[in-house]
């Protein structure tokens, strides 16, 4: 078979892959995309059922491309920002082949080389669009406990699992909705909680994320950033709201600490929850000064809240906390991982990442002339993996690959 030539191949067929073609196509830049799947494949296959979008609707956009609703305040389901993306890939019409996996990058003699289920591919420039969420994050924990288990990319709906309690790990904005969904169909629900930055969904007549454009929070790069890598804790379901541990716990939700190991079926409770929900309350109330300190300097016309800042008491699961979890005496029949993701460029057979496997950029361009990433979080700045934020990395990339025709 012979070997196809291209000026720039993007790898991936999500919403970073596609504004990346638009870019191109802007500056006249002939390229391919290639998806494995399908055009926005993740949001098909690796969302649950009941997934509300944690952005409102009036934050919903892509390059020159706003996104269709009649409630600017809601926050919309996984099928409308499916369409979304596909009303998108029809505007901008992307020269794209769905199907074709990339196997394995490699360079010769200055070029790429990728080899794919449909023949290789040889180009000048190439575009990794393949997103932050490509491998599932799962501790080993409970690896030979026949209990079921399921990361919550496979987590679909509360049918799905057998009867009985459901321990939910890690609490973070996936991990505290699906709790959520999980105490609202009755099913009994353990919530492990570990570090976490919980902040409120609105505040003071607006939404987090006007705030954060408005504070232009969302424009912090990652050197600005620091170490710091948690992502806030919250949700777009029921309407959006903040996520309050303690009240999860009013309605019969058990909370426990960071499961730490496990002998058979009980499973050993680290100990510092109660300093977890303290130090989620200082994000919280510090989020709060900060927009208290700017509409005071800003004299914004928007009305106190003080009642955003009314705490409910510890329950009993955080005063007195389990220091261990014996699952088969509790009931306990499902554990669903929201312990996170990882990358994996392991098909790139170039060196370009660090120790932890993480691409080694400065803004999506790599040291390697004509290899670039996008999509990623944190890429340039905080909005780098929003639907709202990738079209400016784009440009960056596209007037890159344009200066160096």
């Amino acid at each position: 078979m012979p070997v196809e030539t291209i000026k720039t191949l993007i790898i991936g067929g999500g919403q970073a892959g596609l504004v990346m073609s638009h870019r191109l196509k802007q500056r006249g830049l002939p390229h391919l995309v290639v998806e494995r799947h399908r055009i926005a494949e993740r949001w098909r296959s690796e969302r649950w059922d009941g997934l509300k979008f944690q952005f409102p609707n009036w934050s919903v956009r892509l390059p020159e491309f706003p996104f269709p609703h009649s409630d600017p305040d809601g926050f919309s389901d996984t099928a409308d920002i499916i369409k979304f993306i596909e009303a998108y890939a029809a505007f901008i019409a992307p020269p794209i082949r769905c199907g074709v996996e990339v196997t394995r990058l490699s360079q010769r003699e200055g070029r790429f080389i990728a080899e794919t289920t449909d023949g290789t591919i040889e180009a000048r420039n190439v575009v990794v669009a393949t997103g932050p969420y490509q491998r599932n994050v799962i501790p080993d924990l409970l690896a030979d406990l026949p209990v079921f288990q399921v990361h919550a990319s496979a987590y679909k709906n509360p049918g799905q699992l057998p009867p009985g309690a459901v321990l939910v790990a890690g609490a973070g904005a996936s991990g505290a909705q699906i709790a959520e969904e999980l105490l609202e169909a009755g099913r009994g629900v353990y919530l492990s909680i570990g570090r976490h930055r919980r902040l409120p969904r609105r505040y003071r007549g607006r939404d987090l994320i006007w705030w954060l454009a408005e504070m232009q929070f969302d424009q912090i790069t990652p050197e600005e950033r620091g170490p710091a890598r948690l992502g806030p804790v919250i949700s777009g379901a029921y309407g959006g709201r903040s996520i309050d541990f303690r009240d999860f716990a009013a309605r019969g939700m058990i909370l426990v600490g960071h499961l730490d190991t496990a002998n058979g079926s009980v499973i050993e409770i680290a100990p510092g929850l109660e300093k977890s929900l303290h130090d989620g309350d200082i994000a919280y109330t510090t989020f709060l000064d900060t927009v208290d300190e700017y509409v005071k300097r800003r004299h914004l016309d928007l009305p106190e809240e003080p009642g955003a800042r009314a705490t409910l008491p510890d329950p009993p699961s955080v005063t007195t906390p389990l220091t261990r979890l014996d699952l088969a005496a509790e009931g306990i029949a499902s554990v669903i991982w929201a312990t996170g993701y990882g990358v994996d460029f392991s098909w790139i057979d170039i060196p370009i990442t660090d120790a932890r496997g993480d691409a080694v950029h400065r803004n999506g361009i790599s040291a390697v002339p004509g290899l670039y990433f996008l999509g990623l979080q944190w890429l340039s700045k905080m909005n780098s993996s929003f639907l709202s934020g990738v079209g400016d990395d784009a440009v960056v990339l596209a007037d890159h690959i344009l200066g160096h025709r």
